[in-house]
């Protein structure tokens, strides 16, 4: 770990900026960085990148790897001792995704009553349902709940456990969610006691543990991790997903999708819907 937590920030015009980010997917030791890229002035075409490297080494790459884009203005700032994740949390607005509600407990008390209220708290891990992804993979399902009931759903790389708590609270008998983070296969748990869920977390990288094999296959797979993990995995996730079944695709920029939709189509799937927020992309496939 970095003695000193720090925040780089990269801004410049959007081919730049996601032209960076996917040179970090590609780097071997920023494959797994923690970063996010949103348009911070539209009328000045400007796109921003906040990374938060875990490491001095991965600090230095990522310092490296923008210095090579010229149109990026990159800077260090240095975070001072906080609990900055609590502190952020505390004044995120609730979240709508269709009839999802989803809240931290600073907000317990705004939950409308004809909603899907989803109390979730982010700890250590990814997924309040703020982020582009996270919102389009409830809206993605939202939608599909109306014309048919998902009764075994999987959720890969679970995070929170928000997308699996979703499933298991609008109807799915069986809700199984892995996460590769220990930290964050903790936290879905709580999350899904807090949601009074029968939800299943496990610690897993890839989809080899028995716990997923065991209700093998689902009707349901989402996958809301990164672009090179989910090109990785389809062979994976389409022999999870029954005949016929809906796999439901995000944690990748709109650069992205082309090259993950011909890994998924390649085997099968075919795509029935695309949801495009900030700059990001979900993709709705079916076996």
């Amino acid at each position: 770990m970095s003695e000193q937590a720090v925040q780089i920030i990269a801004r410049g015009p959007r081919a730049a900026a996601e032209a960076a980010t996917l040179a970090m997917d590609a780097d071997p030791v920023l494959e797994w960085a923690t970063y996010s890229i949103i348009e911070e002035d539209e009328a000045a075409g400007r796109w921003r990148i906040d990374a938060f490297p875990m490491s001095d080494e991965e600090a230095q790459s990522m310092r490296d790897l923008l210095a090579g884009f010229a149109e990026l203005n990159t800077t260090t700032e240095t975070l001072a001792d906080a609990d900055w994740l609590a502190m952020a949390l505390s004044g995120l607005p609730p979240v709508r995704a269709g009839r999802f509600f989803v809240f931290g407990v600073h907000d317990r008390g705004r939950a409308p009553l004809n909603t899907v209220n989803l109390r979730i708290e982010a700890g250590a891990a990814f997924g309040t349902g703020h982020h582009g992804t996270t919102v389009g993979c409830l809206i993605a399902y939202d939608a599909l709940r109306k014309r048919r009931r998902f009764d075994k759903v999987l959720d890969v790389g679970t995070g929170t456990g928000v997308l699996a708590i979703a499933a298991a609270r609008t109807g799915s008998r069986v809700t199984v969610g892995t996460d590769i983070d220990r930290v964050s296969v903790r936290i879905a748990r709580e999350n899904a006691l807090v949601n009074t869920t029968n939800s299943r977390f496990v610690h897993a990288n890839g989809l080899a543990h028995r716990a997923v094999a065991a209700s093998a296959p689902y009707d349901l797979v989402f996958a809301n991790i990164l672009a090179r993990p989910l090109t990785y995995l389809a062979q994976s996730i389409r022999h999870a997903a029954r005949p016929g079944g809906v796999v439901i695709l995000s944690g990748l920029l709109r650069s992205q999708a082309r090259m993950v939709l011909a890994a998924y189509r390649s085997r099968g799937l075919r795509l029935e819907r695309r949801i495009n927020r900030d700059a990001w992309t979900t993709l709705v496939l079916r076996r």
